[in-house]
């Protein structure tokens, strides 16, 4: 199998003062779905531009399928698909001439590009809608589109910038069940970057997070949630202010405490036997929580515990400036 991996070292990109990307360094290998996660402003879309050499690095070096991002842009373009977050879509024509041109312009004669773009049509359920001018699809027909025309030259490793922004809660489904056998039965090395938390956990084998420019975490999501001890008690109280009183209070009884607004999460082994002395803890002090819940950590809390802010605000703030 040829390379199908991505290896990034000590990337930097730099405008002006201010470093976008601040000494960014991990590797994706070949064949397996990788996640990429950060708040807005991370450097998180610096980096997948330079990886899809829509911009250049100011330092450091960076390979996709064993082609230089810099050196050798054109070979990486053969081998690369790419769906970024903005979709850049002609909205007077119709989604089988955008797929044909597309295909000829991989190299493709004009009857095998038509076949394969009948056949991305049919894969991303747009069919009965290909006289219909792109400028009247809806969001989330545009974003399927947007992710047909990346696969029409059947590349080795594909981008997927947010690829189910927008999209209702079927046709979310509908793309990880196409992201899962692009992966499982073609072998394709998948970068995926995502607003929601679940997709990661369910499709990644591995992620990484970044926040201000640098990884701040990565391995596998299991391993990065188990590293918060095996159970959480999240503890609901009725304004931040008597929340981070409570997590002084009980600072020292736990491995690890958070805070989250009017919630405290303590994450800790054995967290079901820990529930008494917390909650005396807080009998004692006068305190009296709203509510008391029990979970297995989530990405969220992983998300949290390195960035200090939640994705799912981060995803509510991109949803509504989309």
């Amino acid at each position: 199998m040829s390379d199908q991996g991505i290896v990034v070292e000590n990337l930097v990109k730099r405008y002006g003062n201010f470093a976008a990307v601040n000494g960014v360094s991990f590797e994706v290998k070949s064949g397996e779905v990788f996640g990429f996660l950060g708040p807005n402003g991370a450097g998180k879309s610096t980096t997948v531009q330079i990886l899809t050499t829509l911009r250049l690095p100011s330092a450091g070096r960076a390979t996709v399928g064993g082609y230089d991002v810099v050196s050798q842009a054109g070979q990486l373009r053969r081998i690369a698909g790419v769906a970024l977050q903005e979709i850049g879509l002609d909205p007077l024509m119709k989604s089988i001439e955008l797929l044909t041109i597309q295909g000829q312009l991989f190299g493709a004669d004009r009857k095998a590009a038509r076949a394969r773009a009948h056949e991305l049509l049919e894969l991303v359920k747009l069919t009965d809608f290909t006289e219909r001018p792109v400028g009247k699809y809806s969001g989330g027909m545009r974003r399927r589109l947007d992710l047909a025309l990346a696969l029409v030259h059947n590349p080795d490793i594909l981008f997927l910038d947010e690829p189910t922004t927008g999209l209702d809660p079927a046709s979310r489904r509908d793309i990880w069940v196409e992201v899962r056998r692009l992966n499982q039965e073609l072998g394709m090395t998948i970068f995926l970057t995502t607003q929601y938390l679940e997709e990661a956990d369910e499709l990644a084998e591995r992620i990484a997070i970044i926040d201000r420019g640098k990884i701040v975490a990565s391995g596998a999501p299991e391993d990065l949630k188990a590293a918060l001890g095996t159970e959480s008690i999240n503890i609901t109280f009725a304004n931040a202010d008597a929340a981070i009183q409570a997590a002084n209070e009980l600072t020292g009884m736990v491995e690890r405490i958070q805070t989250d607004r009017q919630i405290v999460r303590l994450y800790l082994n054995h967290a079901a036997a820990a529930v008494p002395g917390v909650v005396n803890r807080l009998q004692a002090v006068g305190m009296n929580p709203s509510s008391l819940t029990l979970t297995q950590p989530t990405l969220d809390d992983v998300f949290l515990q390195v960035t200090g802010q939640r994705f799912e605000d981060d995803a509510e703030t991109q949803a509504k400036t989309a």
